[in-house]
């Protein structure tokens, strides 16, 4: 849906650029983001920039088309994380820009980039002033217990087990109200299902291995909130994503599993020397990693799935694979 000002789109007469700021109204001060956009907008010599309201029924795909459609220069995704990963998936193989303006709990991609998460005025100006970034895109096709196909992207990450059942089981209006805190009783209720993974898969072009394990993430980016670094070589633009496998042995597995995200991955692993004493072994029987440009598995029976935090039902197969550079975004201005 786009508001009264966002019909017209730019001549193509003009040098001037334009903007398109799509928003979501939950996630943002609208008058607050006018007033930063605008003011920046003008001090960059940009033209008035286009508005397009995300909805329930067009959570972005739909208005980011517009905004493409309307050929400007640069895209602003002004929300959550599921904002930013429908506009992505509209702006796909696109070379119009994408700016980021965080909002809401996760803000996994700018978390990833290392944005500033709380200076809308900031954002707003590296978003008229910055340098553009190639990254990587996640695609996947989705195959239901129907038979049907889907096609999504996620910039994030992609999981199934442990983690899309805590995303099944997270309350909205907690969420809403106490942030990411809210996932600490969804992941309580997701470690009592005692069901795992049963599943057959290939990497790249390897031979088909058959697994049972409790949780698969396919990461093209490896930092999670609360300083948790869940995927520890993975890299936004190597053309490659991360998978990690998890199989703890009991409660005693969990423990270790949570010691080495939280303490080796999320401390150790972020310095030079933390990385010395670690040492080069990161798998052990409770957890796996393995790097991949093609990932494809099928499931013994439909499994929950989510895609960058959020869930898209259950499949019983996935073809997942990397685009590299499919995807540009804004970041601030390197520092001369």
């Amino acid at each position: 849906m786009t508001t009264p000002e966002s019909t017209t789109a730019p001549s193509d007469t003009t040098a001037t650029k334009t903007a398109a700021v799509i928003y979501n109204p939950v996630k943002v001060d609208l008058d607050a983001l006018r007033e930063s956009v605008d003011r920046s907008a003008a001090d960059a010599g940009w033209g008035e920039s286009l508005w397009f309201e995300t909805s329930v029924e067009d959570v972005g795909q739909g208005v980011t088309a517009e905004a493409i459609a309307a050929k400007v220069d640069l895209i602003i995704a002004a929300g959550g994380d599921g904002t930013v990963r429908a506009v992505s998936e509209a702006m796909r193989g696109s070379d119009i820009p994408l700016a980021l303006l965080p909002s809401g709990t996760g803000n996994l991609l700018a978390r990833n980039l290392n944005l500033t998460l709380n200076d809308l005025p900031g954002s707003v100006v590296a978003a008229f002033t910055g340098d553009d970034k190639a990254i990587d895109l996640g695609v996947i096709d989705i195959e239901r217990a129907d038979h049907s196909r889907d096609r999504h992207v996620f910039v994030v990450m992609a999981g199934m087990g442990i983690d899309a059942k805590m995303i099944k089981n997270t309350d909205d209006d907690l969420k809403a109200k106490a942030g990411w805190a809210a996932y600490v009783d969804a992941i309580v209720k997701s470690l009592r299902d005692p069901d795992e993974l049963h599943l057959r898969f290939r990497i790249d072009d390897e031979p088909q291995v058959r697994a049972t394990v409790h949780t698969v993430i396919i990461g093209n980016c490896g930092s999670l909130p609360a300083n948790i670094l869940l995927l520890p070589d993975a890299v936004v633009d190597d053309g490659l994503f991360d998978l990690m496998f998890m199989r703890p042995g009991g409660i005693l597995g969990w423990i270790r599993i949570w010691a080495k995200v939280a303490w080796v991955n999320g401390v150790l692993r972020r310095t030079k020397t933390g990385r010395a004493l670690a040492g080069k072994k990161k798998d052990d029987d409770d957890l796996q990693y393995g790097t991949a440009k093609r990932f494809v598995a099928r499931m013994s029976k439909p499994e929950e799935i989510e895609l960058d935090g959020d869930g898209f039902g259950k499949a019983i197969a996935i073809n997942t694979w990397i685009e590299p550079g499919a995807l540009t975004v804004r970041v601030p201005a390197a520092a001369e």
